[in-house]
């Protein structure tokens, strides 16, 4: 008879993730996924003097648009590629990726290369978050991946404390051009460090039973190759048809019928192709999953529409430092990390749909409060306030979300779930962005103050937070 040792017994043998087995590794995903977060985060502050360096302040929403709509096809094919081929392919290319699309940015003469460096560090961010956790299944026992994933939400939060006041000194001090080229070297230490790990994650303790555990072993699933080109193909027509949305709706102005003609027709695009990557009923809102796959669509849409604008209000129309202008985003991530501590306590954790409605409320507030702050000149101080609360409300809307989508799903179907999660996510947030763009492009005063234009979006933005509480509600069964 064989004496088993119960997993947390093999995590004591194992040293944990940071035991000399898994430490190097470990750190290399830690580093990668803070690389990303920063990317996000530390580029929003430094926008306002990207884009008057660069004469593009009525293309500004491009920027984090099309990066989004690049990495929404880097999500869908990675899944694919990972399926067939393994994790390392992805991560590899993501990385390389990565680093070219960086030093496109960095050293960009003209807004174009810039967008078009955008695009391939989306691809290859899109291509590494994918990975990541096949990776973690690959490389890491059971027993050992509660902890990694732990730290990877942790990995999370840290940059959006910190990556907005740094950039906001790197852009000051040195140049906006320093916060692109910033992330190249340690992405070049993560892939040597990966490359050191790739037998571990071809065919490690996470694929092979652990010697002295109980943890099985890994199966390898066959690939459903027709599955897997038409998801390819569905996250390509969703990806350009996205791109020329976005391109169409800033060019709105030209005395040219192109522009509108291509707004129109990748907006056509997205409505054929995007239904069939989540359940069916999401438009309809229809109750259960679909309901939580449009809440999830519309706090994004809100929350990351909203946020763009502000750095460059605070920098264009109250003539702030980008680093003060990052400190108000950076209290922001304060209020989602207590909405998520608030969602995670027993009292509250069977009360998912009155969480979503409530995370709503509070963002549909602070939004609101943007808008007042810019439609009566209120100190600027109180923009901190205003990204506490819609912070607030996506730290309990959202880790709410993803509980329930796992909740109304089979087991069985839990991996197509957590994919049709993801593309709700970017694709609100491109769409949210891309909405806010436009209004600005169409709108903005090249010699005036565009403060109504922000009053504006940030009003249209609180009614599409307003509609993610209907939504919430239709998540209960």
């Amino acid at each position: 008879m064989t004496t088993g040792i119960r997993p947390e017994q093999g995590q004591q043998r194992l040293g944990g993730p940071m035991g000399p087995t898994y430490r190097l590794l470990t750190v290399a995903l830690l580093a990668l996924v803070t690389i990303i977060a920063f990317e996000a985060m530390a580029i929003s502050t430094a926008m306002p003097a990207v884009a008057r360096d660069l004469d593009a302040v009525r293309s500004y929403g491009l920027a984090f648009s099309f990066m989004l709509t690049a990495e929404l096809l880097g999500i869908v094919l990675a899944g694919v590629w990972s399926d067939r081929s393994g994790p390392l392919p992805s991560l590899f290319a993501g990385q390389l990726l990565m680093v070219v699309g960086s030093a496109m940015a960095g050293l960009a003469p003209t807004f174009t290369v810039l967008l078009a460096g955008r695009l391939v560090a989306g691809l290859g961010a899109g291509l590494i978050v994918v990975a990541l956790y096949v990776v973690i299944g690959r490389a890491y026992p059971d027993a050992l991946r509660p902890r990694v994933f732990s730290w990877i939400s942790a990995a999370w939060v840290l940059p959006s404390l910190i990556g907005p006041p740094i950039a906001g000194w790197l852009t000051t001090t040195w140049s906006w051009r320093w916060v692109f080229l910033i992330v190249l070297a340690p992405i070049a230490v993560t892939f040597a460090v990966v490359s050191t790990h790739r037998d571990r994650i071809t065919g490690g303790a996470g694929a092979d039973e652990v010697p002295g555990t109980d943890v099985p072993a890994m199966s390898d699933v066959p690939a459903d190759r027709s599955g897997h080109r038409r998801l390819a193909l569905l996250g390509l027509g969703v990806a350009i048809s996205a791109g020329a949305m976005q391109w169409g709706s800033t060019q709105l102005t030209s005395a040219s019928m192109l522009p509108a003609a291509l707004a129109a027709l990748g907006l056509v695009g997205i409505a054929l192709t995007a239904p069939r990557l989540v359940p069916a009923g999401t438009l309809r809102i229809t109750r259960g999953l679909p309901a939580v796959m449009m809440s999830r669509f519309l706090l994004t849409a809100a929350f990351n529409g909203a946020l763009t604008f502000i750095p460059l209000m605070l920098v264009n129309e109250r003539h702030l430092s980008l680093t003060t202008a990052g400190v108000m985003l950076t209290v922001g991530a304060l209020g989602w990390s207590t909405g998520s501590f608030v969602q995670g306590q027993h009292v509250v954790r069977h009360r998912r749909s009155e969480l979503v409605v409530a995370g709503g409320a509070s963002l549909t507030v602070g939004i609101l409060l943007l808008a007042a702050i810019a439609q009566f000149g209120w100190p600027y101080l109180l923009v901190g306030l205003a990204t506490v609360l819609a912070g607030l409300g996506m730290g309990l809307a959202m880790s709410s979300t993803s509980v329930l989508s796992l909740a109304l799903s089979a087991v069985r179907d839990h991996g197509r779930t957590s994919s049709s999660l993801q593309v709700a996510d970017v694709l609100g947030s491109v769409l949210g962005i891309s909405a806010a763009g436009a209004v600005f492009a169409a709108l903005h005063n090249p010699g005036g103050s565009d403060i109504r234009v922000f009053e504006l979006i940030w009003l249209s933005l609180a009614a599409v937070a307003a509609l993610s509480m209907v939504s919430g509600q239709r998540t209960r069964t």
